[in-house]
C-alpha cells in the first residue's frame, strides 16, 4: 500500500471517529459544537472516499446506514437473556403493595432506592454490539425470541453504529433494550401522508413504529422518522454494573440515547410522586407515554429479587388513565380510499371517548379483523388519543348473547361492484375501476388539494356534483369543463361558476413536483415528488425511468419504484397525462433559469398566516431552494410564527433557532428573491 493510500486510509477513519462523536453531541446530548453545513461537509467528504475507494468503508461507517437489500421474510433471533413484560399498576395501593412485597422478599425495613422513567409507548427492541461495532438488532418478539431487524434499525439515526470510547472503555459485547418510537409531530406527517397516498390511517404512535419497524424494506423504515430511548441491559461481558443507574450513565458516555427525564430516588412515595408529575406534563412531550417505569437500582437486589414466569419482581409499568370506552359495534361499513383501498369501517353506538363523542372506528383490514375477532353486534372496547382517529382496541367475549355475525369480507366492491383485488403480501383489498364513484371523488379532491394543483373551490361536494353529473369521469376532464356545463348545476351561480373555472385555469401553471404528486400515484407523497423530480428533472425523464433507475434515487425503495413504473406502464394512466398536457399545463419552475438562495436552509412554520396560506409560503421557500420541516430540531435554520404559533415558538427559543414573524418573513423573501426573474406571488 503507498503512503497516499495509507493516509486515505487514516483520513477515513478520522472522518468517522468525528462524525460518530458529532452524532453523540446532537443525539444524545442535544448540544452540537459545530453547523450543519459543516457537519454535512464532514459526511460528503468521508462519502467521496468511500465512493473512490471502496476498500476503505467499514460496516460502522455513518455512511452505511441505508443499504441492505429488501428481506423477503424476518428471520428469527434467540434472546441470550429473556426480554420480560412487565406488570402493570394502575392506582397507588398496587405500587406501595410492589414496595412492600419487594421488601419483603429482601428482608429489610429500610427504603429501596428506585430508577423512575417515562414508559414510551413504543416497540421493543435488543441492539447488540461486539467490540463497540453495532452487529446485530431484534424485536422482543415472544420475549424469548424475537425478529432480526438490524437494517432497519441502523436507519435510526440515533442509533450509533459504532460505540465511543473516549469516555469509558467498551465491553467486548454488551446488549442493550430500548424502545423504539415515533414522536407525534412526524406521526402527524405521516398519517398526512399516507392520507394523500389512499393508505390507511395508523391508529396510533405505537402503531405506526412497529409498522415501520417491521418493513422488508430498509428504505421505507428511513423514511419513517424513527427514534429511540435506551433502557437497559441483557448479557454484558467484560464489564460490570453496580446498579441500574450506572448502566444508564454508561450507555450514555458510550453514545446511546437515554431519557432525559430518568430519576434516582429513594423511597416509593417519590415514585408516586413522579407519577402525579410526569402526567401532568404528559401532553407537553412530542411523544407518547402511557404510564412510567419504576425499577429497584441495585443489580444484585434484582438478583435476589428474581423472576416470575412472565416479568421481573424488581420493575413495574405504573400506568396512566387510559382514554377509553366501552360501546357496541352496530355494523361494519366499507370505505373506498383514493387508490381503490377497501377498508372496515366500525359504526357504533355513540360515546363519549377523550372529550369527543365518537360514533366510527377504524377496523383497518380484514386480517386485523380475524385478528381480534371483532364481530357485528360486540361490545368493544376503544380507544383515542389526541387527535388519532378512534381505535378499535379489544371486543369483550364475556358479554356476547350468541347473536353477533362474523364479519365476511365481500368479494365485490360495496359501490360500483367491481370484484376486489389483493395483492400478495397486502393487507388491502382494493377496488380496481379508476370510475369508482368514492375513489373518484377522491382522486378529484386530491388533486385539487392545496399541496396539489391547489383548485380554490373545489371540495368533496364540488367534486361529487360534477362526477353525478357526467362532466368529469377523470382528472383530466376538469380541464375541458365549460361555463355553461357549471351553470346546468344546482348551487352554481354565474360568479361560482366563473371562479371555479379561473382557479382551474391558474392551476395550469404549477411546478412538476406538485403536478406528480397530484396525479395520486400509490406511495408518491409530496417529499417524494420533490425527491423524484430535484433526480430526473422532467415528466418525461420520470415516464420512462425503470424499476432500477429508481431505487437509485437516495430514499426511494423497490415498493415505492414498482408503484411508479406500474402507474406509468398502464396506457390509460399515459393518456390520462397527455390530456392535461394537451389543456396547457405548464411548469414554471422548469420555465425559469433557478437561483436558490436558500439552497440547504430548512424551515418550520407553526401557528396560522394572515395575508397567504401556510402551503403559499412553504411554495415561497421551496421556490428559493429551501426545504420544509415538521419539526424543530438543531439543523433547523429558521422558524416562521403566526397566530396561536404552538410549542415550536418554544422549542425555537431554547435552541436559539431564528425566528421570523409573517412580516418578517415575507421581507426575508423579498431581499431572497432578489436575484430571480419577476416578482413572486402574494409577497409584500
Amino acid at each position: 500500500m503507498t503512503i497516499e493510500r495509507s493516509e486515505i486510509l487514516k483520513r477515513a477513519e478520522r472522518l468517522r471517529e468525528e462524525i460518530n462523536y458529532h452524532n453523540f453531541l446532537y443525539y444524545v446530548l442535544d448540544q452540537p459544537i459545530i453547523s450543519d453545513a459543516d457537519y454535512d461537509a464532514l459526511m460528503r467528504e468521508l462519502k467521496e472516499i468511500e465512493n473512490k475507494y471502496p476498500e476503505t468503508v467499514t460496516p460502522d461507517s455513518p455512511t452505511q446506514r441505508i443499504g441492505a437489500p429488501p428481506s423477503e421474510k424476518f428471520a428469527g433471533i434467540p434472546h441470550s437473556i429473556p426480554m420480560l413484560s412487565l406488570d402493570d399498576a394502575f392506582s397507588q395501593e398496587e405500587v406501595l403493595e410492589f414496595d412492600q412485597r419487594g421488601r419483603r422478599l429482601l428482608q429489610t425495613d429500610e427504603e429501596l432506592e428506585y430508577i423512575v422513567e417515562p414508559k414510551i409507548d413504543g416497540l421493543a427492541v435488543e441492539l447488540v454490539y461486539e467490540n463497540g461495532t453495532f452487529v446485530l438488532g431484534s424485536t422482543r418478539g415472544d420475549g424469548y425470541t424475537g425478529e432480526d431487524v438490524t437494517a432497519n434499525l441502523r436507519t435510526i439515526r440515533s442509533i450509533p453504529l459504532r460505540l465511543m470510547d473516549r469516555y469509558l472503555s467498551l465491553p467486548g459485547r454488551l446488549e442493550v433494550r430500548g424502545e423504539v418510537f415515533i414522536n407525534k409531530d412526524s406521526f402527524k406527517l405521516l398519517n398526512r401522508r399516507r392520507m394523500e397516498e389512499g393508505e390507511p390511517f395508523f391508529a396510533n404512535p405505537r402503531n405506526a413504529a412497529a409498522g415501520s419497524l417491521r418493513q422488508l424494506d430498509p428504505n421505507i423504515t428511513a423514511g419513517r422518522l424513527l427514534d429511540i430511548f435506551c433502557y437497559g441491559i441483557g448479557a454484558v461481558r467484560d464489564f460490570d454494573f453496580g446498579t441500574q443507574w450506572q448502566a444508564l450513565l454508561s450507555l450514555k458516555k458510550w453514545g446511546l440515547r437515554v431519557n432525559p427525564m430518568v430519576e434516582k430516588l429513594r423511597g416509593i412515595h417519590g415514585a408516586i410522586q413522579y407519577h402525579q408529575r410526569i402526567n401532568r406534563k404528559r401532553e407537553e412531550l412530542d411523544y407518547e407515554i402511557d404510564g412510567i417505569v419504576i425499577k429497584v437500582n441495585d443489580i444484585e437486589l434484582q438478583r435476589r429479587l428474581g423472576i416470575k414466569a412472565k416479568s421481573p419482581r424488581w420493575a413495574l409499568a405504573y400506568k396512566f388513565e387510559a382514554a377509553q370506552a366501552v360501546t357496541r359495534i352496530i355494523a361494519i361499513q366499507l370505505s373506498v380510499g383514493r387508490t381503490g383501498a377497501v377498508t372496515p369501517v366500525a359504526i357504533m353506538e355513540p360515546v363519549k371517548v377523550g372529550g369527543v363523542v365518537v360514533s366510527r372506528a377504524t377496523l383497518h383490514n380484514e386480517d386485523e379483523i380475524r385478528r381480534k375477532d371483532v364481530r357485528i353486534g360486540d361490545w368493544i372496547i376503544i380507544r383515542r388519543a389526541g387527535d388519532v382517529i378512534p381505535e378499535v382496541i379489544r371486543p369483550l367475549p364475556e358479554r356476547r348473547s350468541g347473536e353477533e355475525q362474523v364479519f365476511v369480507m365481500p368479494t365485490t366492491c360495496p359501490v360500483c361492484g367491481s370484484r376486489l383485488r389483493r395483492k400478495s403480501g397486502e393487507a388491502a383489498w382494493r377496488c380496481p375501476n379508476p370510475e369508482c364513484f368514492p375513489r373518484l371523488v377522491k382522486q378529484l379532491t386530491h388533486f385539487a388539494g392545496k399541496g396539489a394543483m391547489d383548485i380554490d373551490g373545489l371540495g368533496p361536494k364540488v367534486a361529487e356534483q360534477l362526477i353525478s353529473a357526467g362532466l368529469v369521469r377523470s382528472i383530466a376532464d376538469l380541464y375541458y369543463i365549460k361555463l355553461s356545463d357549471l351553470l346546468s348545476l344546482d348551487r352554481f351561480a354565474e360568479k361560482s361558476a366563473r371562479n371555479l373555472l379561473s382557479a382551474i385555469e391558474a392551476s395550469k401553471n404549477t411546478t412538476l413536483a406538485r403536478f406528480f404528486y397530484a396525479l395520486g400515484i400509490r406511495h408518491v407523497g409530496d417529499v417524494t415528488a420533490q425527491l423524484l423530480v430535484d433526480h430526473f428533472g422532467s415528466i418525461k425523464a420520470l415516464m420512462d425511468a425503470g424499476e432500477e433507475e429508481l431505487k437509485k434515487v437516495e430514499g426511494i425503495g423497490p415498493e415505492v419504484a414498482s408503484s411508479i413504473r406500474s402507474w406509468f406502464g398502464d396506457n390509460d394512466n399515459i393518456e390520462l397525462v397527455k390530456v392535461i398536457f394537451d389543456a396547457g399545463i405548464r411548469f414554471k419552475d422548469l420555465e425559469e433559469t433557478k437561483v436558490l438562495p436558500l439552497k440547504d436552509k430548512t424551515f418550520v412554520f407553526t401557528g396560522g398566516l394572515s395575508s397567504l396560506s401556510r402551503e403559499e409560503a412553504k411554495d415561497l421557500v421551496r421556490g428559493l431552494g429551501g426545504q420544509i420541516a415538521s419539526t424543530v430540531g438543531r439543523r433547523t435554520d429558521y422558524v416562521v410564527v403566526g397566530k396561536d404559533s404552538g410549542s415550536k415558538l418554544q422549542r425555537a427559543v431554547e435552541l436559539g433557532i431564528p425566528i421570523l414573524g409573517e412580516k418578517e418573513f415575507l421581507e426575508f423573501i423579498n431581499k431572497n428573491h432578489s436575484g430571480k426573474s419577476g416578482k413572486p406571488d402574494l409577497l409584500l
